[in-house]
């Protein structure tokens, strides 16, 4: 009887988590113009994911949460509730995290570029400023 009290309880405190955790609503609308943009680079497939969610502690395992998968793999079926959302969910983290980090660099090279183009007196300060901000905007979303 105590074995069936911690296993909901635990059981309980996994759906309610939520396992992989997923993208705040700030991050959501990003994704949506990564997308739109057509930038998003799309490492995992957020429908693999989820599909792979359907077996035992898959899901997890695709996002890269490990733990998570072991977890699922001891609860399923009753993982199956809430895997494939941890899939989905993750594989869209995965992407954002890959696309603002490769956006990030693509940007700190341009400005790179545009300061060197200023030191080397190729440039004034004034069209330097202007240029800044127009990479700046550039790389907003």
């Amino acid at each position: 009887m105590k074995f069936v009290k911690v296993a909901v309880l635990a059981l309980t405190a996994l759906i309610i988590s939520g396992c992989a955790g997923g993208l705040n609503s700030m991050q959501k609308r990003e994704y949506a113009a990564f997308e739109n943009e057509g930038i998003l680079i799309e490492e995992k497939k957020p429908m693999v994911g989820a599909a792979l969610g359907l077996l035992p502690g898959f899901g997890s395992f695709y996002a890269r949460e490990p733990g998570y998968g072991v977890v699922n793999l001891l609860f399923w079926p009753a993982s199956i509730l809430w895997d494939p959302v941890s899939g989905y969910d993750g594989a869209q983290s995965i992407n954002y995290d890959m696309t603002k980090t490769y956006l990030r660099k693509e940007k700190g090279k341009e400005l790179i570029a545009l300061e060197e183009l200023l030191i080397a007196d190729q440039i004034d300060n004034k069209t330097y400023l202007i240029e800044k901000r127009k990479i700046e905007q550039k790389y907003e979303y």
